[in-house]
């Protein structure tokens, strides 16, 4: 049987899980919203901070380290308790790493707001880890993928608008960043004094999304707390950690899905982190560099819709090793071209990263059984661990300032490159197996 004649079978989402669906899907935005709001911020530490570019990515290496450290723990948690106490515990660290940003900005210490999106990502660590396999199990395997395709379609809405926040009301008002009429930012020529005004100012203005999306979530946390949400996780019979494991390593579908999602996250992590620094080198101020972000999230979001709707007619896995092949070549032009045309490639990638993230998700768990599921997407949002270890290594080259007499910030983009490949390649892979 075809996969086209199954899924024309079942219902991408059943009517009794209509309710549940809505409530997670939007979980999707949330942490959206935090990726894509931390990622500008990078830049703007760096020069209210006076940081190097590799110094400032430890931001990243904060934030996706997070999910390394909480991924496995959320997961035992899951297992233990239900999809619901982990939704739950993860809205509640969520929306105290968000507060933590109040006395984070009074002390005026980034290891203070490192800490503090650290700590957030843990409550982010237990949503991806919940929500996830709790979207592929609200109706038939043979639409899991499409389904979650479909809630992953909501992160973009959550990212753009953590974008728009990043870029209409914080970078703009950002007084570090002001320029001559030579284009150069004019901070660090000015005195201690001025500069202590300043960074007042501005980490304050850093400081207020996140206290202001912490009131949501807070406001999220008791919507679902009141709502009757459908056990779905396996009851009966109790299953130890290490015969999972043995299972999981087994699976080779799953075990080389694991790895591709860590090369995915690095790839997406680096391309929307460093697209400000590309602009800069072009001369553009951060406020105006943050555009082509949302307009490289409202292409993700874009295809992402267009995705799903295309996996009714093509295999995922070959859908996913084309789009390698298109965020590929469009790499390959932003390191290659020099100036705007660059920059257009550079945008132009989110498109093929659409589907990337639900995609090898879906597939990687594909053949996993049930009952092994809590623990087997832990290790993929354990993976997520590639946005912290990449982008450091990018922020290293970007401050070499020449390569080779080709921008260093350039040049840097071989690491997504290099990451692209891995995952066309794990689509290849996959698109080769024989259905179950």
């Amino acid at each position: 049987m075809n996969q086209n004649t199954t899924t024309k079978k079942h219902k991408l989402v059943e009517r009794r899980y209509i309710l549940p669906f809505i409530l997670v899907t939007s979980l999707f935005a949330l942490w959206g919203f935090a990726n894509d709001i931390t990622n500008p911020m990078v830049a703007a530490f760096q020069t209210v901070m006076e940081l190097s570019a590799t110094k400032a990515s430890m931001v990243q290496f904060a934030f996706y380290g997070g999910y390394a450290t909480m991924a496995i723990p959320a997961a035992l948690f899951i297992r233990k308790f239900s999809y619901k106490s982990g939704i739950l515990l993860g809205l509640g660290l969520y929306a105290v790493g968000a507060f933590l940003f109040i006395p984070a900005a009074s002390y005026q210490q980034f290891s203070f707001f490192c800490l503090s999106l650290y700590i957030l990502t843990f409550g982010l660590a237990f949503l991806e880890t919940t929500a996830n396999p709790y979207i592929l199990s609200l109706g038939s395997k043979d639409t899991s993928t499409r389904r979650l395709n479909l809630a992953q379609a909501f992160n973009p809405v959550g990212s753009l608008s953590g974008m728009a926040v990043a870029s209409l009301i914080v970078l703009p008002n950002l007084l570090s960043d002001a320029r001559n009429e030579a284009g150069e930012i004019i901070f660090p020529t000015l005195d201690a004094a001025e500069k202590a005004g300043i960074r007042l100012h501005d980490l304050a203005v850093i400081r207020d999304p996140y206290v202001a999306i912490g009131l949501i979530v807070v406001a999220m946390f008791i919507v679902i707390a009141l709502t009757k949400m459908p056990r779905t996780d396996t009851h009966g019979e109790k299953i130890s950690a290490g015969e999972t494991l043995k299972r999981l390593w087994a699976n080779r579908e799953y075990r080389e899905g694991v790895l591709a999602q860590m090369f995915y996250v690095a790839a997406q992590i680096m391309v929307w982190t460093f697209i400000i620094q590309y602009a800069d080198n072009l001369g553009i101020n951060k406020a105006t560099a943050q555009n082509y972000n949302i307009l490289a999230m409202s292409l993700a979001l874009s295809f992402r819709f267009i995705g799903t709707f295309m996996m009714k007619f093509i295999k995922a896995s070959r859908l996913l090793t084309i789009f390698g092949i298109g965020a590929s070549l469009c790499t390959a032009g932003t390191i290659l071209i020099e100036g705007f045309a660059g920059l257009c490639c550079l945008v132009a990638i989110s498109a093929f990263m659409s589907i990337m993230f639900p995609s090898i998700y879906g597939i990687a768990l594909e053949r996993v059984h049930e009952r092994d599921t809590s623990l087997g997407a832990a290790f993929l949002v354990m993976a997520i661990v590639g946005g912290a270890l990449m982008p450091p290594l990018q922020g290293m080259i970007i401050d070499q300032g020449t390569i080779m007499n080709m921008p260093a910030v350039n040049v840097s983009f071989v690491l997504p490159l290099i990451c692209f490949l891995v995952v066309m390649t794990y689509g290849f892979r996959t698109s080769r197996l024989k259905p179950e």
